[in-house]
């Protein structure tokens, strides 16, 4: 029994001894951190597309004008490059003088004849003032020139008062030649454009100012005459433009008359040089005093950018 024991104890301390010199077994090492300088990987950039070889083309600033009606015509084409409005019909205050000017040549009167400014040639419709006093005596040829570039109703109104057959002739000869010139929205009813009843739509004027450009070189003269001076007895009497465009210089223009009273607001017309191009413009009832040379000025900006 006692030597039983002895020999597993035996074993069991030789088992000990051999388990003892086995070699220890590696342990399983972790895994390193990945090394902070190590790059991490960048998705890939999208390629940039080829730029087209078309370049995108400009469009031209949007034209705001202010003006009720509006028409600019190329003189040479005849081709419209504005419009707005341009067969509504309104009052053209002033712009009535340049037909009574025409019908005025169209009667072939001595240039050199004294005319006298009276009490029949005050305005006792809008009491409009005048630089033409009572007993101004002036030939018609200055008449003429004042109703165009002052726009003095006092000489428009000499101008009629002394037509053949008196006011009533005149403004008669002034409707006969709109029916003849084929301005069916047009219609006169004194010389001066006074009364609001002197009407005319945008798309007649052009062609009312092709006439007076092309046929009247008097009034091409006058109505761009900045300004002048007349002599009246011991006066001497100075009268500017009513055009701030002719005045100032920087406008080629042909032709010009503005106009103005209240149902027709202010209005021009013109014939004008714009990016080398010869053009009609009619701008008609504009609501400030400024208005209707700043759509010029718009419309001549907008023409110039044009390709």
């Amino acid at each position: 029994m006692a030597g039983k024991q002895m020999m597993g104890r035996l074993v069991s301390l030789g088992l000990g001894l051999t388990l003892s010199l086995l070699p220890a077994q590696a342990k399983p090492s972790k895994a390193h951190p990945k090394a902070k300088h190590e790059r991490r990987a960048t998705p890939q950039r999208k390629r940039p597309r080829k730029a087209s070889s078309r370049l995108p083309q400009p469009t031209p600033h949007r034209l705001v004008l202010n003006s009720l009606s509006v028409l600019v015509q190329d003189q040479q084409t005849g081709k419209e490059l504005v419009e707005k409005a341009p067969d509504t019909v309104l009052p053209i205050a002033s712009i009535t003088k340049l037909m009574t000017v025409m019908v005025v040549l169209d009667a072939r009167q001595n240039p050199e004849e004294e005319l006298l400014i009276d009490h029949q040639d005050l305005d006792l419709l809008r009491h409009s003032r005048s630089r033409l006093p009572l007993g101004t005596r002036l030939p018609r040829k200055e008449a003429l020139k004042l109703a165009l570039m002052a726009s003095e109703n006092r000489a428009a109104n000499a101008l009629g008062h002394a037509y053949p057959g008196g006011m009533s002739a005149c403004v008669a000869a002034m409707n006969a030649k709109a029916k003849a010139l084929g301005l069916g929205h047009t219609r006169f009813v004194d010389p001066a454009g006074l009364g609001d009843e002197n009407v005319s739509s945008a798309r007649d004027l052009v062609q009312l100012v092709r006439t007076a450009y092309t046929y009247y070189p008097e009034i091409r003269r006058d109505s761009t005459t900045a300004e002048t001076e007349l002599q009246s007895g011991s006066r001497s009497l100075h009268f500017i433009n009513t055009s701030r465009l002719v005045r100032g210089g920087q406008w080629v223009i042909g032709l010009s008359k503005t106009g103005f009273i209240d149902e027709a607001g202010h209005c021009l017309v013109m014939q004008a040089q714009l990016a080398s191009r010869k053009v009609f413009i009619v701008l008609l009832k504009a609501p400030g005093k400024l208005t209707h040379f700043g759509d010029a000025n718009r419309i001549r900006q907008w023409l110039e950018r044009r390709p």
